[in-house]
C-alpha cells in the first residue's frame, strides 16, 4: 500500500491513525524496523507489515521531543542540596544500613 522506504531518522504519519513516528532502526538481516511514536512509544515492524501501511513521509516535527520536554528537574521528585526535607549524610534508611552491611561481609 506504501512505496515510502523507511530511512533511519526520517519522520512519518500513518495515514489511517494519523499517528506521527520517527524510524529509529532497521535490521536488514532480520527484515525488521523499529519505530518511536512521537509519544514516545517503541515499536517494532517487519518489513513488510511496512509497506502494508498506508504512511506518507513528512518533516520533522517542531516538537519532536513529545511530551518529555515538558518536565522541569522538580518533576522527576529530586530534592536540591540543603532544601528541607533532604537526607544528610548520617541519615541513612534500613535500606542503605542493609548495603552497607553487605558491602562489610
Amino acid at each position: 500500500m506504501s512505496d515510502v522506504d523507511p530511512i533511519i531518522g526520517n519522520w512519518y504519519r500513518n495515514q489511517e491513525t494519523g499517528n506521527d513516528f520517527e524510524v529509529v532502526a532497521l535490521d536488514e538481516d532480520a527484515q525488521t524496523i523499529e519505530i518511536q511514536y512521537f509519544d514516545g512509544e517503541v515499536e517494532e515492524l517487519d518489513l513488510d507489515a511496512w509497506y502494508e501501511l498506508a504512511i506518507e513521509s513528512i518533516e520533522e516535527p517542531e516538537d519532536w521531543s513529545g511530551p518529555f520536554d515538558q518536565m522541569e528537574s522538580d518533576d522527576l521528585g529530586y530534592e536540591e542540596e540543603g532544601e528541607e526535607g533532604s537526607r544528610d549524610e548520617e541519615e541513612l534508611s534500613d535500606e542503605d544500613d542493609l548495603l552497607a552491611d553487605r558491602d562489610e561481609d
